[in-house]
């Protein structure tokens, strides 16, 4: 367990750290009085039924998703609805490995899947919230993964999902990209094996981290047409530097592992002995599948083979050649789709 000031509420606040006792993980571990920080916007109704809930991806925490996608006029009105945004295990916020105490902190953490964070979320909603009904489940990334657990495990409670930049079911490309961004973390010397002080002792490990995102995260077309300069880096290494390395130079390495093993297992297959299609049939939810269409994580085509597998789900491709990163929100075409489509799911029946 060690101090890391990135991970505070000056940072990421305000957002609430919710207890909800020792969480048995399918990997046979356990984390003791997990916790979860979540924030929220809006009021509850009396019928609570005006819910949305919000998972996290990766790296991110509920302070930019409440900052790009929620607010007045938005799809995601605090007026209308009463959003809930739960930081998933491992991000830093909610229960971590920089965060837990020993002995199963930092390199002890346990291996937690996306259907730990789901089963987790569900019983702080209805245990602690006592709510037992989401009008939307909608996340991107890895929030996008977390969105078709809930909507496959919990299909009588989720009424509408949208799975943003996200498949169900994660590709062996998707998998082997990890792998190296993984690898550039723990090759750096300063990591020791996971027992470093501080973060700062794995910069250069972090440095190629965020230099791989920058040639992943990103489109051809994005530095084709010199998006980086629109957004305020008159050159390459300026937006890779102060952009990229900036973002993640703080981080805590073994959160972002924890994450990234996460996301390589995410399938929501488990639930039904491997079978894709038997899970995804599982859906009830209204889906509306909005893949990224410049997204090299997660493809168009891995998006659509996988809605084609839930029935009555549309598909929803959102245009932006800011890739995956659309998601942080630089794009106002992309927020202003994204709004069109939640829009058009929230105002129409769930059945």
């Amino acid at each position: 367990m060690i101090d890391n000031p990135y991970y505070s509420q000056d940072n990421h606040g305000p957002y609430e750290v919710v207890s909800i006792g020792d969480l048995h993980l399918e990997e046979g571990e356990t984390i003791k009085d997990c916790r979860l920080a979540v924030a929220t916007h809006g009021t509850l109704n009396a019928n609570k039924d005006n819910v949305v809930l919000i998972p996290t991806w990766y790296s991110g925490t509920s302070k930019i998703m409440g900052d790009v996608y929620v607010g007045s006029g938005r799809a995601l009105d605090p007026a209308k609805y009463y959003i809930i945004v739960v930081n998933q295990i491992g991000n830093g916020l909610s229960s971590s490995p920089h965060n837990t105490p020993a002995p199963n902190g930092m390199r002890n953490f346990p291996k937690v899947r996306i259907g730990d964070d789901v089963a987790a979320q569900h019983r702080l909603l209805t245990e602690v919230f006592k709510i037992n009904r989401l009008a939307l489940v909608v996340g991107g990334s890895m929030g996008a993964q977390q969105t078709y657990e809930w909507a496959v495990r919990y299909p009588d409670m989720v009424e509408r999902a949208a799975p943003i930049a996200g498949t169900a079911q994660n590709t062996l490309h998707d998998k082997l990209f990890a792998d190296t961004l993984v690898e550039a973390i723990t090759s750096d010397p300063g990591f020791n094996g996971g027992s470093y002080a501080s973060s700062a002792d794995v910069l250069k490990g972090l440095a190629r981290h965020a230099t791989l995102w920058g040639v992943m995260g990103w489109s051809t077309e994005f530095y084709a047409k010199r998006r980086h300069e629109q957004l305020g880096f008159p050159s390459l290494d300026e937006f890779v530097t102060n952009f990229m390395v900036e973002y993640f130079r703080s981080m805590d390495p073994n959160d972002l592992i924890s994450m990234a093993w996460k996301w390589q297992h995410g399938d929501v297959a488990r639930n039904t002995g491997g079978d894709l299609a038997a899970a995804l049939r599982r859906i009830k939810a209204k889906t509306f599948v909005m893949p990224i269409d410049h997204d090299m994580f997660f493809p168009p085509i891995d998006c659509e083979r996988e809605c084609r597998l839930i029935a009555g789900a549309q598909f929803r491709p959102i245009r932006s050649i800011d890739g995956h990163l659309a998601l942080f929100g630089a794009d106002p075409e992309f927020i202003k789709q994204v709004d069109q489509h939640l829009s058009e799911l929230l105002n129409s029946p769930a059945t």
